[in-house]
């Protein structure tokens, strides 16, 4: 078909019919760069996940995307993969120092370290660079590597990279691909503002391609998506179909002083492969993690006050498997994308419902099965109707099975 003129008319792909089923696609029908093709293979991965699925189509052929899902479902791959191909297929020249062709942003140090991980294990076999600038690692030896190497994919928290661009270390006026992942905890932890003076500085909206990435879409995150997007395909993929088929929920009533002693019983007695126990707070999780030292289990915290070379080498000794136990905070876990948690354990009911959805999407991942034990004491019992209506399930409270 072609347009008055007597150009090729472009029509967008066909969304998926039900973004939600099993995914069907394999990775090599997507035509992708054989280096990739080979990362993946090497990687294991053979079918798509259902929002892989739905957004590749669009994302491939270089149309904007908002796509609405929680985190363990796929979305970094799927945008990945997306802008590697990109890349690859329109390099570039002379590319100068300091200025990526795309822009990875990441509300915390956590997730964005996990990013640029997933990014290298898909670049091994294509000449393009990865970089990550985060707060709480040295910030002369992050520049030193932007001044000594280039950078075709930079992943960043919205602080740390305004440093950056202050200092005219970093040039976004180049930037081909804007991907902003998990916009409403952006949103949440204040970082719009500088969110916004870092889009300002990228092109156009319409000289740049904009993934954007929530897993909630209120009025205020939609408002964000229609400001920085072009026309994009919006994608859903509803929160339940997050790891509820392969976890096995269970509540349990517990006293509020007795939570404590529960748990170490519950650990001592099974001994569980590799367990996350999250609390709502930093004390709370420091708190917990000296009385399981305590009892003789090898355990860490993973909160915002911990040092970030503490916290790093904590997550790679966890996804080792040196280290059995994570007592972590929401924020923190939202970098923990390991395969083989066996548990996810709620010290805590989560005061967001929202929250308790990513918590127990740590178990349950690559298919395998899992277990959620939620502790539910007289203290945040009023936090369950609220995840009972979000997760559309009335839950079954049970005394502890020890």
């Amino acid at each position: 078909m072609t347009t008055a003129a007597g150009e090729p008319e472009i029509t967008k792909p066909e969304a998926p019919l039900n973004a939600d089923a099993p995914a069907t696609a394999r990775f090599d029908e997507f035509a992708l760069p054989d280096p990739l093709l080979k990362a993946i293979e090497a990687l294991k991965f053979e079918f798509t996940t259902p929002i892989q699925d739905a957004v590749l189509p669009f994302s491939l052929a270089d149309y904007d995307v908002t796509g609405q899902a929680q985190t363990g479902t796929g979305k970094t791959a799927a945008f990945l993969i997306s802008t590697l191909t990109q890349l690859w297929e329109n390099p570039k020249a002379n590319h100068k120092k300091g200025t990526p062709r795309a822009l990875v942003l990441a509300p915390t140090r956590e997730l964005a370290m996990q990013i640029e991980g997933d990014a290298l294990d898909l670049v091994k076999h294509m000449d393009l660079e990865v970089q990550c600038v985060v707060g709480g690692i040295d910030f002369q030896k992050q520049r030193d590597r932007l001044e000594r190497e280039p950078v075709d994919i930079l992943v960043a928290t919205p602080g740390r990279l305004l440093d950056f661009v202050n200092r005219r270390d970093i040039h976004l006026r180049e930037v081909e691909v804007l991907v902003i992942d998990e916009a409403d905890r952006m949103l949440d932890m204040g970082f719009i503002p500088d969110v916004r003076r870092i889009v300002y500085q990228t092109p156009h909206k319409k000289q740049r391609q904009t993934l954007f990435f929530s897993a909630t879409f209120n009025e205020d995150v939609m408002r964000l998506a229609r400001s920085w997007t072009l026309e994009p395909e919006h994608v859903v993929i509803a929160p339940e179909t997050v790891a509820t088929d392969t976890v096995d929920q269970r509540f349990w009533m517990v006293g509020a002083s007795e939570k404590t002693s529960c748990l170490i019983d519950f650990l001592l007695r099974t001994e569980p492969e590799r367990v996350i126990i999250f609390a709502n707070r930093r004390d709370q999780t420091h708190k917990l993690d000296k009385a399981l030292k305590d009892k003789g289990l090898q355990s860490e915290p993973l909160a915002g006050d911990v040092p970030q070379r503490k916290r790093t080498s904590t997550l790679a000794r966890f996804k080792e498997g040196d280290l059995k136990i994570l007592v972590a905070t929401d924020v923190a876990g939202r970098g923990i994308h390991v395969d083989g948690v066996s548990h996810v354990i709620n010290f805590h009911l989560p005061e967001d419902p929202e929250d308790y959805v990513h918590r127990i999407g740590r178990t349950g991942r690559a298919g395998a099965e899992g277990v959620s034990i939620s502790f539910v004491s007289e203290d945040d019992a009023f936090n369950l109707p609220g995840i009972e209506e979000y997760i559309g399930n009335k839950v079954e409270c049970t005394q502890p099975d020890l």
